[in-house]
């Protein structure tokens, strides 16, 4: 078992049986000059945490463990998305409009795919989300359950929607969860930190938070 300090208390696991969930790494919410920055966003907040990201997955790869990915996106004939989603947006920014990297959260299109930098490895799954939480309408669960996987590591973006909604989610399953603080963000600073707080708050009602450097620390102490 390997401990790392974290809030509220430290986080005990097997590394056997966790996986490093890895959340809508894309270049639609990423790149300068994508969907998420046609919006008003500030993408440097998301994109700080590619750094930290790529070097835990590196660590995790190499010490042979469970990575999986997520991308958020709708099939192109947006059979998948609700009205109550597609409506939200500008009207000509909306889902499956063209964008700058194509049709905005569109599967295929070259802006719904993860950043070079983290990109998936062979025999990394990717799970293709049509909504916000990781387990709605997709095969992780049956993923989690063929690895045998009870702990999730949880990185990505943002940090108070498709992260917390998969917290949340995960945590209704079951799933113990440290989320990496400095490997999952938001356009929005306060709500990053208000994100995390209420992840760890009340003992830890949703999971975990700590650093991915306590993470890196204790895997190079483990025998």
């Amino acid at each position: 078992m390997t401990t790392v300090e974290a809030r509220p208390a430290p986080f005990t696991f097997d590394p056997i049986s966790t996986a490093l969930l890895v959340i809508d790494m894309q270049r639609d919410f990423l790149l300068p000059g994508g969907f998420g920055e046609t919006l008003g966003n500030d993408v440097s907040q998301l994109r700080r945490t590619i750094a930290p990201l790529a070097a835990l997955l590196a660590a995790w790869r190499a010490a042979g463990l469970t990575v999986i990915h997520t991308r958020e996106g709708h099939l192109p004939d947006l059979s998948d998305c609700p009205p109550a989603k597609l409506a939200r947006g500008a009207p000509s920014m909306r889902i499956g409009d063209e964008g700058p990297l194509g049709r905005i959260l569109i599967r295929g299109e070259y802006g719904h795919d993860i950043v070079d930098e983290l990109a998936p490895v062979p025999g990394e799954p990717v799970v293709d989300k049509p909504g916000k939480g990781a387990f709605y309408a997709t095969e992780l669960g049956e993923l989690l359950d063929e690895r045998k996987v009870v702990s999730l590591l949880v990185a990505g973006v943002t940090t108070e929607v498709c992260v917390h909604t998969t917290v949340r989610e995960a945590n209704d399953r079951g799933y113990e969860c440290l989320v990496l603080a400095d490997c999952v963000g938001s356009y929005f600073p306060e709500f990053q930190r208000v994100g995390l707080e209420m992840i760890a708050a009340q003992g830890g009602i949703f999971g975990w938070v700590a650093d991915s450097t306590n993470v890196l620390r204790a895997l190079r102490e483990e025998p």
